[in-house]
């Protein structure tokens, strides 16, 4: 295994995590304006970005364990980009790996960052919501059995119309 085809793998990842950073932002803008159908689209576009996401980090996985192995690493579950840099022997190598690396994370740091914003955006809008229900949705404890609210206390005799006596 070559650290040019770790490199390429890299490329990909970054391109993909653009790619669902720009969805990210279109997100944002889907939640501000409460559409519920194109968010629901946005969803799928988001998983079917995770899910190309994935296999590439497998792709890269492999690759990178191959390539340390090959260098005579003893084999972990934790094989790392960091790792390929340290084991390449140019000078060239490693700083292809290292510049790769380092756009690949600030990516996946705005991402993360725009995924937080995108979170609160929807707790805001759940709240808004749970807060226009409450208000429209009366509260059991303030009825009384003839569905009108109870406004306080009545210490006039109220008049019935059952008459107990008959």
């Amino acid at each position: 295994m070559s650290v040019e085809a770790i490199c390429s793998t890299l490329t990909k990842l970054e391109r993909m995590h653009k790619s669902l950073l720009e969805l990210a932002f279109k997100k944002t803008e889907i939640i501000k304006s409460g559409n519920i159908e194109a968010l629901d689209q946005m969803l799928k576009d988001e998983q079917a970005h995770v899910a190309a996401i994935d296999k590439l980090e497998q792709q890269r996985q492999i690759q990178v364990t191959d390539y340390l192995e090959a260098k005579g690493f003893a084999s972990t579950d934790k094989m790392t980009v960091a790792d390929v840099i340290e084991a390449a022997e140019q000078q060239t190598e490693k700083d292809t790996l290292s510049s790769v690396r380092n756009r690949l994370m600030l990516i996946i740091e705005d991402l993360r960052k725009q995924n937080d914003l995108n979170q609160k955006l929807v707790f805001q809008s759940l709240q808004f919501v749970n807060l226009t229900l409450d208000t429209l949705r009366p509260r059991p404890e303030q009825m009384n059995y003839s569905g009108s609210e109870v406004r306080g206390t009545n210490t006039v005799a109220k008049k019935s119309y059952f008459d107990s006596q008959a």
